[in-house]
Formats: C-alpha cells, sequence, structure tokens
C-alpha cells in the first residue's frame, strides 16, 4: 500500500567503504537521528519523524536468527517505502555467521546495517546479545569483521559505556579496528536503566570521539532542540541521536512543541498509509498523550486507551480527547506563550524519570487508576485465586508424592494405580483401570440356572 517495499523489494544504494565517505554521501551527513526502538520506530513513526526533521532513521532492533528463519517475521518487522530514505538496518546477534546471512537478506533495501550492543534489558541478558555481549570482544569482532568484509553495504554499532573510560575508548577503538564505520555511543552504562537511568555521561563519548578516526553519533540527555546543540559542541560529535525524547515529541528537531493532537491526528493517518502492529500505535498514544492522560478528568480515556483492541478504537480515543481539550481551552490559553520551564500539558514535551529515592511515579499522585492490567492477566489472577481457595489434593498412600485420585478405589495416585491393578488384577473404576473382566455366561449355565430357580 502507497508504495510500501517489503523484503522482495528493488531499491539498493551503493556501498561505502570509509566510515566518513558513508556518513557524507549516503547518510548526506545526518545530524538528527532517531533511534532503533523495539515495537516504536516503526514505518510510520519513521515517516512522521522525517517530516519533523530527522535526516536519518533506525529500524527497530531485528533479532537475526528469527529473521533469518521466518519469513512471516521478516514480513511483518522490515517494512520501508522509497521515502524511507536514509536508513540503517539494525540486528541483534551473538554469531558472526548468522548476522552475515540476516544482513545479506536486507542489504539491497537499507544503507547501513547496525549491531545492537547497547541493549541492557534482561530478555537481552537471557538471549546473549546487546550490551551483555561488551565484554566478549573477540567474538564482537569476529561478527564486525565478517560483515565488514563481505557486505555490500557497511556495518556500524550503537554501544553503552563502561565505568571506566579508558576502557571504553579501548571498546571503541577494538569495534573501529573490526570494520565498523560508524559508532553510536549511548552515554550509559547497561546498569544505568529503568528508575536508575541517571544522566548520561558525555565525557565518556567525547573520550571515544576524541580517539577514533570514523564518525561518532551520541545518544542520551536530549529532551530539546537545545540539548542537540549543547550536546555537539560538548561531545565533538558528527550527530546526535534522539529516542525516547522523539517518542514524547515527534518535532523536537523542530525545536517545537505542538499541541498532542496533532501528532497523534498526523501519525493516526500515517498508520492508515503504513499500517502496522496495534502494539506499537497504542505505545506511541500513550507517550504522545502522556501528559494529558495524567490529569484525572481524562482516566476514563487513559482506560479506554488502555483497553483499545482496533485502529479505529485508538482513534476514536484520541479524537475524543481532542475535542474534550478543545472546548475546555479558549482562544487565548491557545495562543499564549510559554517557555520550556513552563510547557502546557496539552502541548508535546520531554517525560523526566522520577530518580529511585523520589517514591511513586507522578501519574499515581492525581488519583488514576493505574492497575491497568489486560484481560489476559485479570484472567490468570482470578485463575490463581480460585486455585488458593479451592480444596488440597490428598496424597497418594503409596509413593506420598503425587495427588491421589479423588475416587480412586485404592486411593492411590494414577502411577501406582496401574502398577497396583495391573500387578495384583484390580480393577479402579476412579482412574477406569480394567484388568478383571467378568465371565459371559454360556447358554449350558444359563439352562441350569433356570433349572435352579424352578
Amino acid at each position: 500500500r502507497s508504495g510500501v517495499i517489503r523484503i522482495n523489494a528493488c531499491c539498493a544504494m551503493t556501498a561505502c567503504n570509509t566510515g566518513y565517505k558513508f556518513w557524507r554521501d549516503a547518510l548526506c551527513s545526518a545530524k538528527c537521528v532517531v533511534a532503533p526502538m523495539v515495537d516504536q520506530s516503526e514505518l510510520a513513526w519513521r515517516m512522521l519523524s522525517r517530516k519533523y526533521g530527522a535526516q536519518l532513521c533506525y529500524t527497530p532492533m531485528l533479532h537475526a536468527s528469527v529473521f533469518l528463519r521466518d519469513a512471516n517475521y521478516r514480513k511483518t518487522h522490515f517494512v520501508s517505502c522509497p521515502g524511507d530514505r536514509p536508513l540503517i538496518v539494525q540486528f541483534c546477534a551473538n554469531d558472526p555467521d548468522t548476522l552475515l546471512k540476516a544482513a545479506r537478506l536486507v542489504e539491497p533495501f537499507c544503507d547501513g546495517v547496525d549491531l545492537n550492543l547497547g541493549c541492557p534489558q534482561s530478555i537481552a541478558k537471557k538471549g546473549r546479545y546487546g550490551a551483555f555481549l561488551q565484554e566478549e570482544w573477540d567474538l564482537l569482532h569476529d561478527m564486525i569483521s565478517l560483515c565488514h568484509k563481505e557486505l555490500s553495504v557497511p556495518i556500524t554499532c550503537k554501544i553503552r559505556i563502561f565505568e571506566d573510560v579508558d576502557q571504553t575508548v579501548r571498546y571503541a577503538k577494538m569495534l573501529e579496528a573490526a570494520g565498523a564505520q560508524i559508532i553510536t555511543v549511548h552515554g550509559r552504562t547497561k546498569e544505568q536503566k529503568g528508575p536508575n537511568t541517571g544522566i548520561a555521561s558525555w565525557a565518556h563519548v567525547k573520550a571515544v570521539k576524541d580517539s577514533v578516526s570514523i564518525p561518532v553519533f551520541s545518544n542520551g540527555n536530549i529532551q530539546f532542540l537545545r540539548d542537540v546543540e549543547q550536546c555537539l559542541e560538548a561531545t565533538g560529535c558528527d550527530a546526535v541521536m534522539i529516542a525516547e525524547g522523539s517518542l514524547h515529541n515527534p518535532a523536537l528537531f523542530t525545536g517545537e512543541q505542538p499541541p498532542c493532537w496533532e501528532m497523534a491526528d498526523e501519525y493516526m493517518a500515517l498508520v492508515d498509509q503504513f499500517p502496522c502492529a496495534l502494539t506499537c500505535s497504542r505505545g506511541h498514544m500513550f507517550k504522545i498523550w502522556h501528559f494529558v492522560l495524567q490529569r484525572p478528568e481524562n482516566s476514563e480515556h487513559r482506560m479506554k486507551l488502555g483497553k483499545a483492541k482496533s485502529f479505529s478504537q485508538l482513534k476514536k480515543v484520541s479524537q475524543d480527547l481532542k475535542s474534550a481539550l478543545l472546548q475546555s481551552l479558549s482562544a487565548e490559553e491557545l495562543a499564549l506563550p510559554f517557555d520550556l520551564d513552563n510547557i502546557p500539558y496539552w502541548r508535546c514535551q520531554p517525560y523526566v524519570r522520577p530518580s529511585p529515592g523520589s517514591g511513586k511515579r507522578p501519574l499515581d499522585t492525581t488519583g488514576i487508576e493505574t492497575n491497568m492490567q489486560s484481560e489476559k492477566k485479570c484472567k490468570k489472577d482470578e485463575k490463581q485465586r480460585k486455585c488458593t481457595k479451592a480444596q488440597k489434593w490428598q496424597v497418594c498412600v503409596k509413593c506420598c508424592r503425587n495427588p491421589r485420585g479423588r475416587i480412586c478405589e485404592h486411593q492411590l495416585c494414577k502411577v501406582c494405580c496401574r502398577i497396583k491393578t495391573r500387578s495384583e488384577l484390580l480393577n479402579c473404576k476412579g482412574h477406569n483401570f480394567n484388568r478383571v473382566r467378568p465371565m459371559l455366561q454360556t447358554s449350558k449355565d444359563i439352562v441350569i440356572e433356570q433349572n435352579t430357580t424352578t
């Protein structure tokens, strides 16, 4: 639809051999970059970001092994269009050959391939990828080197820092020597996540930039356009990448704080043009409307947004919020000037995570019901409550481990009952074991029985 290109499309770009040549020619010297975000940087969001100043976008992180073996995963998660350039496709992987084979499937349709070395989530630790590979330098060198030699597009990587600046610099130099053409440095350690996110270290980023000869992108601490300018000056980096800042304000790179309903309307229109998963759109709507949904009068809209099961329902909630706001705000309020320290709640603005010692999240203090569990989880909780109220099973008298059958004639579990009835030629109606069958009467027996009765 609308010129969408999937994995079987044909739109190749000429590969670049050196980092700065790649950045200048293929990436058009991009300085404003939107990060790869799982379930958040899909095509519709990338197109909205490009409209508001993003010069380079990344796909969501793709699992190389799944991408390689699952055609449906490729069709669903890798979607692009002619206007979606320049574009870098990001993979997570822990095997050189798997990464190379997956990258070869996308190299005709993108400008570069990125290796995720920055994901700090527990699932990355379990799957052995992302930031949890930063100690395995030999493996990383092999993956980067192989892709650098074999792919027709450059290989890049996105990393997190070590606490030690020198170790971070050595890490970046190793990746450069392996063949990485661009390094994006997220100035936080893998332990800095969730409520412990904290401030990104631009000093680490600057140290990396001063030590390598390839382009370096900085990631972290960007809430407004002024932060982009300050970051470029403080680190000397070639570009700035934004992630969460983009989710709350897609127009961040323009320096604007547009009304939430404008961004919501434009995004949902792009979803009509470039369909995506409902979970992606729901997440975006929660981020765009975040500060509006915090207000007590909008608690019902928040509930409806969380329970929406279709795009039409998402649109309706968004339109209802828009109508309610426009009715409550006067023309003077809409036109009232503001500064970045006092942005009206109905305009897009950055979200600041509460510190670990600050108690509950701000949302809880408004009195809004935050227990927005899905129906599936509610059913699971209800089932668990019923199980706790149910009578406990009696234990098998033989093995004293398994629960006995409630109507077993021998007070045994099914396993023990099977053994007992088989060895002793017994029956058990409870477990439906019929070892001894009643003998059929012959015609001679019937005659004898009749004579005795008469």
